[in-house]
């Protein structure tokens, strides 16, 4: 049997859409890929994330908001960087680790703009589907193989 694939997934303040992606790879592709998550700083969970990743049927509620620095001592196959952002802020990883963008709009600044909460929250749900649909794809749309 194969080692799973160490992925970090990476964002600005990992508080919602890395905290999706490592919620979906847990969920779906937990069998081959061993997620984590973090930002650049670490904004604390978002609520909103949370709750639309329940309605989904994916409990990311114990899942914390961290920083690059607190995972200092791991090392990664690959690093998804889900925000512009943290791509062009992305440190350089040792060894054989892989830097991929697959960039997402961020929910919270998109519902910022909403006077309408049904409105606002639809956001949250739009990138948690587009995420759910990029894991899915996983590894074998980095070019790993399981």
């Amino acid at each position: 049997m194969l080692p799973k694939l160490k992925i970090l997934f990476l964002c600005t303040g990992n508080s919602c859409r890395s905290q999706m992606a490592e919620g979906w790879a847990r969920h779906l592709r937990g069998d081959v890929i061993e997620p984590y998550s973090a930002g650049i700083r670490a904004v604390g969970l978002n609520p909103h994330a949370v709750a639309v990743m329940a309605e989904a049927g994916v409990n990311i509620r114990g899942q914390t908001s961290k920083t690059l620095e607190s995972l200092r001592d791991e090392s990664f196959d690959v690093v998804v960087t889900v925000c512009g952002h943290a791509h062009e802020s992305c440190p350089v990883f040792p060894g054989k680790t892989r830097v991929v963008h697959v960039g997402f709009d961020d929910p919270p600044a998109l519902a910022a703009k909403e006077t309408d909460p049904r409105k606002a929250i639809e956001h949250y749900r739009r990138i948690r589907d587009q995420i759910k649909d990029f894991v899915r794809t996983l590894p074998e749309s980095l070019g790993q193989r399981i």
